[in-house]
């Protein structure tokens, strides 16, 4: 009745129908648990490998996204500023501009809006390109640059120095550059094979190809020195400094004129326009005759004016730039083309005074005489006399003479003499400045970024 271990093993496995295979593993408990050993260890590696592979690709997969993304949004970006560069173009060019511009690249756009305030365009582009957006931000203000980078700038009339008369600023000159012990709070520097200074005392460097009798209390840059004290070094054989042109070219003066006859023609009364009392606005606009501003005349300079006579500005009359030019200077000029010799002449004297409007804002005075420049005797401009404020003078061709207790901020010309008491004081903002422009006039970058 008994039976053996086997049998029994091999009846039940055959009760059950069991494929031979796995029989075997039924009949063979101990190779049953080592397969099942080998199944988990093979899951188990699978697991690891399927996280070592997905945290490779993952990272690989973000960085490729990113990677599309930040090339979406460059082309973004270079839509905006392509749109913003056309616009600012038809801005400066006085091409039409519609109050919403597009540009479009296939299948992308950008869009772009401006808006005028206080003369001031302000272009806001926005480039899309797959919902990636760009903006640019770009300023646009009416008028002209120009640069002075000296508190007095001279052509080959050289500069002459009398009695206290200083400079506080760096002075350049085309020509020679004379005193007698007169102060430049600065470097002086006389230009060209030519150039000489002497007399003078410079409390930074002194450059000239030829140094005389003069004091620097730093170094000096030379081809020949005599009589001088060096605080500094001393550079015998130095190389002469190249002459310069002067700030603003007279094509730019010119339009200048163009934009002040744009704004009207004054009517004169005896040859002269004249203005004696109470508050008057000028500008932009063209004064076919002398034009007279003294005693007590309040002045509000609104854009250039054009004179075609001789100004005469005097007896505690006070000339100032309007408040809606914040920022912005303002030309007053004497030119009379049929006349530069005898006319075209600035005369100032007896206590005026000269007002900007915020930062960086001046009145220039500009005479177009050209008889210094020519050999003649005639002065440019005269000023005289407690003369004080944000004014600069410029006379590109002519002899300016400046005398007795004035302060000016800047002065340019073909020939300068100083005497008694004059004080010319540079402000670092001189170095750009921004010139308000009549209806004709264009306009200049002043701000440029990336906008939210």
């Amino acid at each position: 009745m008994n039976k053996n271990i086997e049998s029994i093993k091999n009846e039940d496995a055959n009760h059950w129908g069991l494929p031979p295979f796995l029989t075997s593993r039924f009949q063979n408990p101990s190779s049953t648990r080592g397969g099942q050993a080998m199944v988990t260890a093979v899951i188990f590696f699978l697991g690891i490998t399927m996280t070592l592979v997905f945290g490779t690709v993952t990272p690989v997969l973000k960085e490729a996204a990113l990677a599309r993304q930040l090339q979406t949004s460059k082309q973004s970006y270079v839509l905006a500023e392509s749109l913003s560069e056309d616009m600012t173009y038809r801005y400066k060019t006085g091409l039409a501009v519609d109050s919403i511009e597009y540009l479009t690249i296939g299948s992308d756009t950008a869009y772009a809006t401006s808006t005028t305030v206080s003369g001031v365009v302000t272009i806001v582009s926005t480039g899309n390109k797959s919902d990636a957006r760009r903006k640019v931000q770009t300023s646009l203000s009416s008028g002209d640059s120009a640069s002075f980078h000296y508190g007095v700038q001279t052509d080959k009339g050289g500069v002459t120095f009398a009695n206290s008369s200083s400079i506080k600023g760096n002075l350049f000159s085309n020509g020679p550059i004379s005193g007698s012990g007169n102060m430049v709070l600065g470097d002086i520097i006389s230009a060209g094979p030519m150039g000489s200074v002497s007399g003078m005392h410079a409390t930074s460097s002194i450059y000239a190809h030829t140094i005389s009798n003069s004091t620097a209390d730093k170094n000096a840059y030379y081809q020949s020195i005599s009589g001088s004290t060096v605080l500094g070094t001393s550079y015998p054989a130095s190389a002469d400094q190249a002459t310069s042109s002067m700030p603003i070219p007279d094509s730019d003066i010119f339009e200048w004129e163009s934009d002040a006859a744009a704004g009207g023609t004054a009517t004169c009364s005896g040859g002269s326009y004249n203005v004696s009392s109470g508050a008057v606005t000028l500008g932009p606009i063209k004064i076919p005759c002398d034009l007279n501003i003294s005693n007590i005349a309040d002045i509000t300079l609104a854009g250039p004016v054009w004179v075609t006579g001789t100004i005469n500005l005097s007896n505690s009359a006070d000339i100032s730039v309007d408040a809606s030019l914040s920022g912005k200077s303002v030309a007053i000029i004497a030119d009379k083309s049929s006349n530069r010799s005898s006319g075209s002449k600035i005369n100032i004297s007896n206590s005026v005074t000269f007002s900007g409007a915020g930062s960086n804002s001046y009145i220039l005075l500009v005479s177009m005489n050209n008889d210094a420049e020519n050999g003649g005797g005639n002065q440019a401009m005269t000023i005289s006399n407690n003369i004080s404020g944000e004014v600069l003078v410029y006379a590109p061709h002519g002899l300016i003479s400046l005398a007795n207790s004035i302060s000016l901020r800047e002065v340019t010309s073909y020939k300068l003499t100083l005497s008694n008491s004059a004080v010319v004081e540079y402000k670092s903002g001189l170095a750009s400045l921004l010139f308000t422009a009549g209806p004709s006039g264009g306009y200049i970058i002043t701000d440029w970024k990336e906008v939210p």
